[in-house]
């Protein structure tokens, strides 16, 4: 593990309203806004959209696919933009700094879903030990 280098991509399914469903489901999130059009759009918006959640799961599956989960010490993002139904997201990350962080070796990785136009919805960070 080095400065440079590059988690595999994780590349999801498009974004349906099935997947919405499932993960309000699982999640207990059963906000209206991601699963129920006319409540989405008396909200001003033209159809639901995708939990933010979500989104910070699959970056958090794409750290885990690359190291075990035990290894994780830091997750945090920012959401950056709506991710809409059809987006077919990418999930990407690069090593950018070897740290130390209380005696422990440890890797910081920039983390980001993009969605297939390049328009990046997540952005965020995670420490893991080395």
């Amino acid at each position: 593990m080095k400065p440079g280098d590059i988690l595999p991509t994780l590349q999801l399914a498009p974004v349906d309203r099935t997947m919405l469903a499932l993960y309000a489901g699982a999640s207990g999130d059963h906000n209206p806004i991601h699963i129920d059009i006319d409540f989405a759009r008396r909200c001003g918006m033209p159809d639901v959209f995708a939990h933010g959640m979500l989104g910070m799961a699959w970056l958090g599956r794409l750290l885990t696919q690359w190291v075990p989960q035990s290894r994780l010490r830091k997750y945090e993002v920012r959401f950056a933009g709506i991710t809409h139904l059809g987006n077919a997201m990418q999930c990407s990350g690069e090593v950018k700094e070897l740290l130390d962080l209380d005696g422990e070796p440890c890797a910081r990785i920039a983390v980001v879903a993009a969605n297939q136009y390049g328009q990046q919805k997540i952005i965020g960070e995670a420490i893991v030990a080395a």
